[in-house]
């Protein structure tokens, strides 16, 4: 565990470390199913779709302020339905990784997903032999909920889909209020 991160909304300045880190997961490693990382453009526009919508984006930097990571949680799936349910993402720089990064972002978007009123978090992992994530998700009280084998075909072989469910606040426990939506992403009926 290195010195503890400070967490923060991520920000339009953070962009430039958020595109190097993602590039390094999509060349190296099968958390994202892209094959060709996406520019600084590309990734402020996702950034801004998600925090348009109201959901968590959020930045962990070292005491320098040096990028150690981020994460975000955005719509499992479009239809309404869904509404109550989103998918997180976590990348951690790789000089960073195994040292807690990802266990302190993925607590925080967890803790402002409920916060949101949020009932379900679902994890898509990449890969049924990415360990960390698994061991990750399942610290923080994920259960496996499915796998897609070869969903994904990159770095020369087959990648299974590792699903993983979380329940957030009351769950399934209770009907959602009908009229209220999470957040600001669904106006009220």
């Amino acid at each position: 565990m290195i010195e503890t991160p400070i967490l923060r909304d991520a920000t339009r300045n953070d962009v430039p470390a958020i595109t190097t880190i993602y590039a390094d997961a999509v060349r190296n490693g099968t958390a994202s199913f892209e094959l060709d990382a996406p520019d600084e453009a590309e990734m402020a526009a996702r950034m801004a779709a998600l925090v348009d919508k109201g959901y968590p984006y959020i930045a962990a930097t070292d005491g320098a302020g040096t990028l150690l990571g981020y994460a975000y949680a955005g719509s499992y799936r479009a239809r309404p339905a869904y509404r109550w349910t989103v998918e997180d993402s976590v990348y951690i720089a790789p000089d960073a990784m195994g040292r807690g990064v990802g266990r302190i972002l993925l607590t925080e978007i967890i803790a402002r997903c409920e916060a949101l009123g949020f009932r379900q978090m679902v994890a898509v992992i990449g890969g049924a032999d990415h360990a960390a994530s698994i061991r990750l998700h399942e610290r923080l009280g994920f259960a496996h909920a499915g796998l897609l084998p070869a969903t994904g075909f990159k770095h020369g072989r087959w990648l299974d889909s590792v699903l993983m469910q979380r329940p957030l606040g009351a769950g399934s426990g209770t009907a959602p209020d009908p009229g209220t939506y999470p957040g600001t992403l669904y106006p009220a009926r």
